[in-house]
């Protein structure tokens, strides 16, 4: 895939059926995204980042379908399927003739003001709020798919080479977005939770807290419509979605801790134990923190090597990278 002339082609408005008067781009570490106002097609880039892998075109397409599965469980109104981009004598089109380019998910465009993170910055969340989200997710949780090996995946050396796999892929940015001491301290602090925790990571096994999860709970990713959708899992690796409940909690909770609102992180807590009754959750929240403020320190420091991204969007992705890796030194106090 040429990523420039694709976004190129993509970005004409006479390709799209809805016929939009303009299309809009986003571009991430791992997908471009073409918004017509009415739809949203998401086209997979040619990365290998170890942790996935999306460089071969019956991969991606293998992929976007699995996108559209596995987000149909927390927002069967938006996803509407997989379509083709097809190119038929030098022309492009969706779902045409000719040869196939690449393959898109296309969703339902929602109004970003109602996105939970832009809600946060308007000040429109609240406790109520979070009670209704937690009942969401416990229900979710509690009829999400179980079976020995997805439970194996939350045994403690399992885990382990999820947060080794971190630090190593950060390493080359020791002294760029973290320093050494902090990368050592956490490092050593999370090999130390494994040591000495071993028998809560089985005790979680036991009571079938393991479960195919969302993988990516933050508010960017939940819709405040008629319904709370929750949106964009991970498809691309099944090691990210087969966790401990209290991971893809923790990941939320950390997102509400960044954003510095640790009144409603709270609150979101004590809401879904209570209607859960996962008592022992709270014993693996801190830990579980600590790796989601880390992975975000490590996917905004990937941006930092991405040749695509302009040199303004570093510095910002520079700027967010530092703040994770702060916040996951300060979880690592509590743990």
């Amino acid at each position: 895939m040429d990523i420039s002339s694709l976004r190129e082609k993509l970005l004409n408005p006479g390709i799209y059926p809805d016929h939009p008067k303009e299309v809009k781009f986003i571009e991430t570490h791992i997908s471009l995204l073409f918004l017509t106002g009415n739809y949203v097609y998401k086209v997979k880039k040619p990365v290998d980042f170890g942790f996935l892998d999306f460089t071969s075109l019956e991969k991606r397409r293998y992929f976007c379908e699995q996108e559209v599965k596995l987000n149909r469980r927390l927002s069967p109104d938006i996803y509407l399927g997989v379509v083709k981009i097809s190119r038929d004598q030098g022309k492009i089109s969706l779902d045409g003739k000719g040869e196939i380019e690449e393959y898109a998910v296309k969703m339902v465009q929602i109004p970003e003001e109602l996105l939970m993170d832009k809600l946060l910055e308007k000040g429109h969340v609240d406790q109520k709020m979070m009670e209704a989200l937690a009942a969401k997710l416990v229900r979710f949780y509690s009829s999400a798919e179980t079976n020995d090996t997805i439970k194996s995946f939350g045994k403690p050396e399992r885990v382990k080479q999820d947060t080794d796999e971190n630090f190593e892929q950060t390493e080359k940015y020791v002294d760029v977005v973290i320093s050494k001491p902090v990368y050592e301290e956490i490092r050593d602090r999370t090999n130390r939770f494994f040591e000495t925790q071993e028998k809560l990571f089985h005790a979680r096994i036991a009571s079938d807290r393991i479960r195919d999860c969302h993988g990516d709970l933050r508010l960017e990713h939940i819709f405040w419509g008629d319904e709370i959708s929750i949106f964009d899992c991970i498809e691309f690796n099944e090691r990210f979605r087969y966790t401990d409940v209290a991971a893809d909690i923790a990941f939320l909770a950390m997102d509400l801790d960044y954003h510095g609102r640790e009144d409603l992180s709270e609150h979101l807590i004590q809401a879904y134990i209570e209607k859960s009754d996962d008592q022992n959750l709270i014993s693996m929240l801190d830990f579980y923190k600590c790796y989601r403020a880390y992975v975000r320190g490590k996917v905004e420091s990937f941006r930092l090597d991405d040749p695509n991204i302009r040199e303004a969007e570093k510095r910002g992705a520079l700027t967010r990278a530092k703040k994770y890796f702060e916040l996951a030194w300060r979880y690592t106090r509590k743990f």
